[in-house]
């Protein structure tokens, strides 16, 4: 009888455990298909940035109602990256929770993470490079591009503390959607599970460190094919400066607010 009343998901317990397991598989990957995985997702991301910017280039859509849709669109991104399979630098700050069990060490945790935040660099300039040469950005007269390139500027010139604190709420809305999406049993519980948290962060305006890898780079790039003035700060320079404090306030949102709990909620006392 109570078996009626039961979800056809895993308990969040259930979770806490797979997602711990998965951390150790994920961080024992041959050194080669971490990279390759990493590249993926760094492009999978930035499908995800290219279909918010396309969106949101439409100047007749209102405020909230780009913003809704764009996070929408945006959810591409993770939905690739969980269901096609990837390796991503913010969902990987689940890996807490094996280091935490002491099932992985340090030096695993920390090398997982430099290796995919390099691949995903590396896969989000790549898909950077097609889509300038693509010419995509002239669509609709232009406004894709100068879209993308507001966007840019925007992010490179947020301060430290603000791109900080952005980067934490941003990542406890990432991390919260790949716990969810491991609760589904199948491909559309997945998705349905990632696009609320996704959207809603990108909504919000909160800074994904993968993304900005793609939306920063593609607005410099842009930038003189526009001949923009005022935005001397849409620079190389300004790409780091936003990329350091969006990647730590990432590690701290998703490995420490999301991660950690749920370590010390269902595993610190497990076996």
């Amino acid at each position: 009888m109570g078996d009626i009343f039961r979800f056809d998901a895993y308990s969040p317990n259930e979770i806490a455990e797979r997602v711990e397991t998965i951390g150790v598989s994920k961080a024992r990957l041959p050194l080669l298909s971490q990279a390759t995985l990493g590249v993926l997702a760094g492009g999978f991301i930035g499908l995800g940035a290219l279909y918010f910017n396309f969106i949101t280039s439409d100047a007749a859509l209102g405020f909230a109602t780009s913003r809704i849709l764009g996070g929408i669109a945006f959810s591409l991104g993770l939905i690739l990256v969980v269901v096609a399979g990837a390796e991503l630098f913010t969902g990987n700050n689940f890996l807490i929770m094996a280091w935490a069990s002491r099932r992985i060490s340090t030096w695993e945790l920390m090398c997982n993470w430099f290796v995919i935040y390099f691949a995903n660099l590396a896969g989000a300039l790549g898909l950077v490079l097609l889509v300038f040469l693509s010419h995509h950005w002239q669509a609709s007269a232009g406004a894709v591009g100068a879209n993308a390139v507001k966007i840019a500027y925007a992010k490179a010139t947020l301060s430290f503390a603000e791109a900080f604190f952005k980067g934490i709420l941003c990542n406890i809305l990432v991390c919260l959607a790949v716990w969810i999406a491991a609760a589904g049993r199948s491909v559309v519980d997945k998705i349905f599970a990632i696009v609320f948290p996704i959207s809603a962060f990108v909504a919000a305006g909160f800074e994904h460190s993968v993304a900005n890898m793609y939306f920063i780079p593609l607005g410099i790039l842009l930038r003189e094919r526009y001949q923009i003035t005022g935005m001397e700060m849409l620079n190389w320079a300004g790409f780091c400066s936003n990329l350091l404090p969006v990647t730590l306030g990432n590690i701290v949102g998703g490995g420490v607010m999301v991660a950690l709990v749920y370590y010390f909620v269902y595993r610190h006392h497990a076996g």
